[in-house]
C-alpha cells in the first residue's frame, strides 16, 4: 500500500509537466540581448527551446530610422538565423513571434547596439525605409523640423516593436517537478525495504 501510494504521488509531479514542455521559449541570441557589439555580425540567431515551425514563425530586425535590417529566416533544428544588413550605429531590435506545439503564441524581442558605422541620420531615412519597409517612411516623412530627435534610438524604435512579453516562462522548468518526483518515489521505496527487513 505504501507503495501504490509513492508512486500515486510521483506521478501527480510528472503529469503537469507534460503539458508545460510543449511551450517553446527563447533560450539565447547571437547577439545576446543587451549586448553592444563594434563589429556588425553577418546574421542574427536566435535559439529556442523546441523546433520552432518555419510556417508561423515570424521574425524582424529593425534598425535605427525604423530601417529594416533583416533578410529571410534560416532554420535549423532549435535555431533561427536571420542574415543581417546594419544601415547605421544604433539600436537594433529584434521582434520574434511563433506558435507552440500546444497552439500557445510565444513573442518578444532581443536589444543589441552597434556602436560602429554611419550615424542614423533622418534626411536619408525616407529612401531607405520606403524601399525596405511600408510602415517606415510615414515616421520620418512627418518631422523634417524634428529630424534629431526622430534619429534617437529609444524614441524612433520603441514605438514600432512591442515590449518583450515572454509567454512561457514555466516552459523549461517541467524538468524539476520530474526529478522531485523520482526523488520521492527512491525514498519511498528504501524506506518500504528498511521497514520489511526491520519487521523480518
Amino acid at each position: 500500500m505504501p507503495v501504490v501510494l509513492g508512486v500515486a504521488f510521483g506521478v501527480s509531479f510528472l503529469v503537469p509537466a507534460t503539458p508545460a514542455a510543449a511551450h517553446n521559449e527563447l533560450t539565447g541570441s547571437n547577439p545576446r540581448d543587451g549586448a553592444r557589439v563594434a563589429s556588425a555580425p553577418a546574421r542574427v540567431e536566435l535559439r529556442f527551446l523546441a523546433k520552432p515551425s518555419a510556417t508561423t514563425t515570424k521574425i524582424t530586425i529593425t534598425g535605427p530610422d525604423n530601417v529594416v535590417a533583416g533578410g529571410t529566416p534560416a532554420f535549423d533544428g532549435s535555431r533561427v538565423r536571420v542574415p543581417f544588413k546594419p544601415a547605421a550605429a544604433g539600436l537594433y531590435i529584434v521582434g520574434y513571434q511563433l506558435t507552440s506545439s500546444d497552439g500557445h503564441p510565444v513573442k518578444g524581442e532581443v536589444r543589441f547596439t552597434l556602436t560602429t558605422g554611419t550615424a542614423a541620420d533622418p534626411s536619408a531615412s525616407p529612401p531607405a525605409a520606403a524601399s525596405a519597409s511600408p510602415t517606415g517612411s510615414p515616421s520620418a516623412v512627418g518631422v523634417p523640423s524634428a529630424g534629431p530627435a526622430s534619429a534617437t534610438p529609444g524614441s524612433s524604435t520603441a514605438s514600432t516593436v512591442p515590449a518583450a512579453s515572454e509567454q512561457s516562462d514555466s516552459g523549461g522548468r517541467w524538468w524539476i517537478w520530474a526529478l522531485g518526483g523520482l526523488l520521492l518515489l527512491a525514498a519511498l521505496g528504501a524506506g518500504l525495504v528498511f521497514r520489511c527487513r526491520r519487521n523480518t
